[in-house]
């Protein structure tokens, strides 16, 4: 999630646990803890520009790397409050506010390498939108009373807090895969698959949905509300379908061009969809501006010319007002016109 998300999150954590004299400290230290595995966001390159994108959420969120990164944060904080603060402690704290960065960044669609090194699967639970104003909110408006308050309890609550609103996002998502999979039944798409629904930009009411059909992925926007149990659809349109072997044809298995599109796919777990307008980018189709727009955020540009030479990764996020217009509407549930 963003980095203030994951900060307040790693401070709720390791506030939640501390001792009462200690709390403000606490905070402190686990919300450095929460923020320092996307330090990631760091590890690039000039000549290949998916190295970021394929090691960010790479093996600083993993499980098995959580005694390492508290580690590494309680030593640097070490150094400026060794007076202040055993270290054992110190590193209490940190690695309670470092665990919390890859389990929240799964609760994504983004995918995260939690299992790594013993495996590349990359785990999205789809639960929440990498922004979410009423989780950060929450978290922050519950944190600064317990730092002002120096109380345990409000750090408890807002623990209590998170756990709920991603239990919830857990819920909307399990209802609008089974509202997608009826909207399949009703088109006559029986032999539809991969159903998904992903968060749409900061709410869990409306819900990209996706599902593949014939080699091409249907696109369509779900809204769930919290008390109207009747899901509403706003229709999409149909992403084209890459078809990798056929792509693949004439160019060298070992060639970076081959390699990067694997990297690429990988990435975007399969859900891979040719631009409508630009007929030699690949977008990862999981996202979009609008839930029910076919336009990627973003894509790798396929150049035969030079299949010795890295992809570039191309971006498309130029978020115009009627688009967010558009948005806010579906989640008022409003209709969109013509």
């Amino acid at each position: 999630m963003d980095p203030i998300s994951q900060g307040a999150m790693g401070a709720v954590a390791a506030a939640a646990l501390s001792k009462g004299s200690k709390s403000r400290l606490a905070i402190g230290i686990g919300w450095a803890g929460g923020m320092l595995a996307d330090a990631d966001i760091f590890i690039r390159s000039e000549s290949d520009s998916l190295l970021n994108i394929e090691y960010h959420r790479h093996f600083s969120h993993a499980l098995a790397f959580i005694p390492i990164g508290g580690l590494v944060c309680s030593f640097v904080l070490w150094l400026i409050s060794r007076e202040r603060i055993a270290f054992a402690e110190l590193y209490r704290y940190s690695f309670l506010g470092y665990a919390t960065a890859g389990l929240l960044d799964a609760c994504t669609s983004y995918g995260t390498r939690l299992l790594w090194p013993f495996s590349e699967v990359r785990i999205a639970w789809n639960i929440i939108s990498i922004i979410d104003p009423v989780f950060t909110g929450g978290i922050l408006v519950l944190l600064l009373a317990a730092f002002l308050k120096k109380k345990r309890l409000f750090s408890r609550l807002a623990f209590a807090f998170a756990s709920l609103y991603l239990l919830f996002g857990l819920v909307q998502n399990k209802r609008a895969v089974a509202a997608l999979e009826e909207l399949a039944l009703s088109r006559d798409h029986g032999d539809a698959s991969r159903f998904a629904a992903k968060p749409s930009f900061g709410n869990l009411l409306v819900w990209r949905g996706l599902y593949a059909l014939d080699g091409d992925i249907y696109v369509n926007a779900i809204r769930v509300g919290v008390f109207n149990f009747e899901p509403k659809v706003y229709p999409g349109a149909i992403a084209k379908g890459v078809d990798l072997p056929a792509l693949k044809v004439g160019i060298e298995p070992g060639s970076r061009l081959s390699r990067d599109i694997d990297r690429f796919n990988h990435f975007s777990d399969g859900y891979l969809s040719w631009h409508p307008d630009q007929d030699n980018v690949i977008g990862d189709a999981r996202y979009s501006l609008l839930p029910n727009s076919i336009d990627p955020l973003w894509g790798i540009e396929i150049d035969r010319v030079r299949p010795n030479q890295h992809v570039r990764l191309v971006n498309f996020r130029n978020a115009d007002g009627e688009a967010l217009d558009s948005l806010y509407k579906m989640i008022l549930g409003q209709d969109l016109g013509p």
